[in-house]
Order: C-alpha cells, then sequence, then structure tokens
C-alpha cells in the first residue's frame, strides 16, 4: 500500500511493560503523534484551531494488533486519510517495524506490527459536529514523509 505519510521513530525504554514489549496503550500515542506531525506538515495546527473554538476529535478507534514493538526498535507510521461523509474523516495508519539491516523501511507485510483506522470530526464551540473548511488541506494527494 502507498501511503501519503510516514514518520520514523524508536521506542524508548520506558513504553515498555513486564514483558519488554510495547504497552499496547502506547501505540495509539504514536498513531496520535503521527497525525499531528502530518496535519503540522499540510498547514493545520490543530492547537491553534482549538483555540478558535474548533476541536478535531477521534469518535472511533479500530486497531488491529498483529505483531509487538520492543525497546531500541526503529519503526515508522504511515497515514492517509480520507473523507467517510460530510462530518467525518478517517486516518488510516499502519505501523511497521525497520529490519535493523534496512537504511529505510519499506512497507512489507511481514513488517507490521499493526492497523488501525481511526475516525474523527470537528466539533464547533458548542460541541456540535460541522464540516470545518480549514480541514480541507488534510485532503490532498500530495505523498509527504517526515523520515
Amino acid at each position: 500500500m502507498d501511503f501519503r505519510f510516514s514518520l520514523a521513530l524508536t521506542v524508548r525504554d520506558y513504553e515498555c511493560d513486564f514483558q519488554g514489549i510495547v504497552n499496547n496503550a502506547v501505540y495509539l500515542n504514536y498513531l496520535e503523534h503521527a497525525r499531528h506531525v502530518f496535519a503540522k506538515s499540510v498547514g493545520l495546527d490543530v492547537v491553534e484551531l482549538a483555540t478558535r473554538g474548533i476541536n478535531v476529535v477521534l469518535v472511533r478507534s479500530e486497531i488491529e494488533y498483529r505483531a509487538s514493538l520492543r525497546t531500541g526498535d526503529s519503526f515508522k507510521v504511515a497515514l492517509n486519510v480520507n473523507r467517510c461523509s460530510r462530518l467525518k474523516f478517517a486516518f488510516d495508519q499502519s505501523i511497521y517495524r525497520i529490519p535493523a539491516e534496512c537504511a529505510e523501511a519499506t512497507y512489507i507485510r511481514s513488517n507490521l506490527i499493526l492497523k488501525a483506522l481511526m475516525t474523527a470530526t470537528a466539533l464547533n464551540e458548542h460541541g456540535r459536529p460541522f464540516q470545518a473548511p480549514e480541514l480541507d488541506v488534510l485532503f490532498s494527494n500530495e505523498p509527504l514523509s517526515r523520515d
């Protein structure tokens, strides 16, 4: 699968549980961090939007875990974003381990750690979903990368 955006990261010791693997909740942080970096890379500052009463929020998270990351592993979080409806949009995200012998990750099925579908919407100052034109920058087809 081709992804519009990817971000390379490394597992830190404190993100692991007693079994020496990344805690399941930490993967949510990786996914969210990649979404924020992606948004900034297309000129969208979600913190600034919030000061204007436009809050981008997740309304659904679907994660399929396939394998585990361990301390020191390098990995990429990759994503695409698409509209689901007039008010909702979804981030199709995957996390891939970067093998130690590779200088750059290729999206090989055997390196897949997880697949996620994160559905979001914008809420106005009254907490009601609405179509925020500021979010249109998310839906370009230009490939980006932060590797």
